[in-house]
């Protein structure tokens, strides 16, 4: 069995051609969570993956076996729980405080402009309901918020531009005499 034990985020600048023609394997997301796990990919091969625990796969990361050969992560349709802000009398805010209690009770949620996605459980489907919100079965990609003080090291911001030191400067002038954080008085 062929063996992957290393983790191109989001092909790490492979070249499309080279993605074109790598298989790939579809996973839901308890399985892109796991370290070690067999697979079926999309040429009827079974290899195994062994990655650093800790480490989360997400669809469009690559792995690369022991050999050197590519493999395409795709993040499977699963069941989910669509999350939207009532047709009749919700506000886009009314998920921003479903998120809020989602994340104090720990739930993997996967965040967009419109809607929330969580894994299906109907003890937060009837709270998310009491909330008034619209609580929706769907098949669909999930791919929850590493979080806070999830693994960076694995996955850059989506913005291929933004660099990781948020020290800048904040570009105004002023006279308040008051320090910044690099420590240094301003005025």
């Amino acid at each position: 069995m062929q063996l992957f034990n290393k983790i191109l985020p989001q092909g790490g600048g492979l070249a499309n051609a080279l993605l074109r023609r790598a298989p790939c394997v579809c996973l839901d997301w308890d399985v892109r969570q796991k370290s070690r796990f067999d697979a079926t990919t999309s040429e009827g091969n079974v290899v195994g993956v062994f990655i650093a625990r800790g480490c989360v796969l997400r669809g469009g990361d690559v792995l690369v076996s022991t050999q050197g050969d590519l493999l395409r992560v795709v993040a499977a349709d699963q069941p989910v729980l669509r999350i939207t802000p009532c047709a009749e009398h919700g506000r886009p805010f009314d998920l921003v405080r479903a998120a809020y209690h989602l994340g104090n009770r720990h739930v993997p949620i996967e965040l967009t402009p419109t809607h929330l996605h969580i894994e299906p459980d109907h003890v937060l489907a009837d709270m998310l309901r009491e909330m008034h919100l619209t609580v929706a079965q769907a098949q669909s990609a999930f791919e929850p918020e590493s979080g806070a003080y999830g693994d960076h090291s694995a996955h850059q911001h989506a913005d291929k531009g933004h660099t990781q030191n948020h020290n800048h400067s904040h570009g105004h002038g002023h006279d308040d005499g008051h320090l910044h954080d690099n420590g240094h008085a301003h005025g």
